[in-house]
């Protein structure tokens, strides 16, 4: 069965619509403005923010991949991710985020880390980052920070991680 999502990276005419999908799924200002901070942020990747069309175009999903490091080995955090609400549980949230996951592995990234809904991200593989010896950076509930290996001919990096400063969490 083939997806009625058009998934693509995000170009700068979707700036603004990002934001808009942004606040109206979280409903306050704080996910759409780390967006544009960690745009601005000297970590920022290329290629890895996507945005998901219906049929008709309009693009109603964001998700967005940004560099941070465990230990000392580079990674990618997913973070935000945002579906306008009335295309929410429709699938475009997982058709943006498998999308952009998928351009991670081809640039060669290794390792994935989110913090998100326990029973929501298992879906892409993710499982507890505290498993690999990935630790949380604050005080998480451990089923809710996971990691996923991008390469499987790799293992995955163990220690701190480190985000961008945009997150601020030192």
């Amino acid at each position: 069965m083939s997806s009625p999502w058009t998934v693509r990276p995000e170009t700068p005419a979707d700036i603004e619509t990002v934001r808009r999908i942004t606040l109206d799924a979280f409903g306050n200002p704080g996910e759409a403005d780390l967006i544009d901070a960690l745009r601005a942020d000297p970590g920022w990747l290329p290629g890895l923010s996507h945005v998901a069309e219906t049929p008709e175009g309009e693009v109603v999903a964001h998700a967005l991949l940004t560099r941070c490091r465990v230990g000392d080995a580079p990674a990618v955090a997913l973070a935000p991710c945002s579906v306008l609400p009335a295309w929410q549980r429709r699938g475009a949230g997982d058709a943006v985020i498998r999308s952009v996951l998928d351009a991670a592995r081809a640039s060669g990234e290794r390792t994935a880390i989110v913090l998100g809904h326990p029973p929501y991200y298992p879906r892409f593989g993710f499982e507890p980052a505290s498993r690999f010896g990935i630790l949380a950076p604050q005080e998480w509930p451990d089923e809710a920070f996971m990691a996923l290996g991008l390469d499987p001919s790799a293992g995955l990096p163990s220690g701190m991680v480190r985000y961008a400063a945009a997150f601020g969490i030192d």
